[in-house]
């Protein structure tokens, strides 16, 4: 039963962690290319870079979360009880992730735009 649930945890929260990359890595380009209008090998390398980061962060999660306190599933019922709690709390930290990026960059757009504002112009 354990060895199950290991494989369903490892399945679902890497084809989660995929999916969610490439679609930020797809929408982001477009915000990126906007705020990088005059760089474009700029923006693809900030997305690919920040694609990269997300993925390292999001694995070394899934790996570190391997672990089990106490005895484990001993039944499906129990194994679907801790798929929902890893899946669950992984789907956190990526929504988290998700959120923090987009306030950097809406700041970094921010502060690109008004040079009063920003400490790099001036």
């Amino acid at each position: 039963m354990l060895g199950t649930t290991y494989l369903a945890y490892i399945g679902v929260s890497l084809g989660i962690t995929f999916w969610v990359g490439r679609t930020l890595n797809r929408n982001g380009r477009i915000f990126l290319l906007e705020n990088y209008k005059d760089k474009p090998q700029l923006a693809d390398a900030i997305n690919q870079m920040l694609l990269v980061g997300f993925y390292l962060i999001n694995i070394g999660y899934i790996a570190y979360t391997m672990r089990i306190e106490g005895t484990g599933p001993t039944n499906w019922a129990q194994g679907l009880e801790f798929l929902s709690t890893k899946i669950g709390a992984m789907a956190i930290v990526l929504g988290v992730m998700h959120f923090g990026l987009m306030f950097a960059l809406q700041k970094y757009a921010q502060m690109a735009k008004d040079p009063v504002k920003n400490p790099l112009m001036t």
